[in-house]
């Protein structure tokens, strides 16, 4: 993946080293739908998680927190946090353009990097949830060490499947500004509420596709085995395949995020077809179709 020269984006909060003061707990009432990309690996299901999460706030706000101390942060995580950044800011070209043409106004996120465990909007949660995204604050949260359990436990490395991470949370924030959260978390009350999750995750994945279709468009940055680093990554995160890995055996009712063959599948129709407009198709087709 080429990004040599390419600029970092101005919205990545950088909470390393800091330790929220208060214990670990998903705070507040029902309704907010926290995405995460490890969920099944801490054996949850998707109708515990609604009834543990606070509804998204009627605007953004930042959580304020007194710092409880510090950690150090590692220096060689550095080539990292700039790698993101990165990726962050070429999220932000692509979708401001793909909303102006849309019509729209375009509202960027912020990439909050933490060390274990961080404060959001939706309450705490420590670096084992893996990278979410939280509608309440409009920020992706990311633990830079979850890369090398990506790679070491998931067999998933590469520089284009850790963008690929990030673009799947700022999938998130774009499905949060068009109304597609909201509408899942309506839902979290229905027997189906499951089947909604799973279209909002692979909808968050063809998002991706359609942004590494136009970075790669305006950039050129892709290298030969980029794609397929992708690929892999999405069948590697598949509920099948984690709660095969996690337990032993695949319960299809509770998955929230899609099979591997889903979550490639809709990468891809997103990269081919590069079309933000076509995303909706995901909550139109009828669920035996996904």
């Amino acid at each position: 993946m080429r990004i040599d020269g390419q600029r970092e984006s101005e919205n990545v909060e950088d909470r390393r080293g800091r330790r929220p003061p208060v214990p670990l707990a998903m705070g507040g009432g029902a309704g907010m739908l926290l995405v995460v990309v490890l969920f099944f690996l801490n054996g949850g299901d998707l109708a515990g998680l609604f009834r543990l999460l606070a509804r998204p706030q009627a605007a953004p706000q930042q959580p304020a927190f007194p710092d409880a101390g510090d950690d150090t942060v590692d220096p060689a995580e550095e080539p990292l946090r700039q790698f993101v950044s990165v990726v962050l800011a070429d999220t932000e070209d692509v979708w401001t353009e793909q909303f102006r043409q849309a019509g729209q106004v375009y509202r960027k996120p912020k990439l909050v990097l933490f060390t274990k465990q961080v404060q959001s909007a939706c309450g705490n949660a420590s670096a084992a949830v893996g990278p979410f995204y939280c509608p309440g604050d409009e920020r992706v949260y990311l633990d830079l060490s979850f890369y090398q359990q990506l790679k070491n436990q998931l067999n998933s490395g590469g520089d284009f499947a850790q963008a690929y991470v990030v673009a799947h949370e700022v999938g998130h924030h774009v499905q949060n500004l068009l109304g597609y959260t909201e509408l899942v978390d309506s839902k979290r009350e229905q027997a189906d509420a499951n089947q909604w999750s799973v279209r909002l995750e692979l909808q968050a994945d063809y998002l991706a596709g359609v942004w590494a279709r136009h970075a790669n468009e305006m950039r050129d940055m892709l290298d030969k085995g980029d794609l397929e680093e992708a690929i892999h990554c999405a069948r590697q995160i598949g509920d099948d395949t984690l709660q095969k890995a996690g337990q032993g055996y695949v319960v299809p009712e509770k998955f929230t995020h899609g099979t591997s063959a889903q979550r490639a599948r809709w990468f891809k129709a997103g990269f081919q077809s590069g079309s933000f407009g076509e995303a909706e198709v995901l909550f139109t087709i009828p669920f035996n179709e996904l």
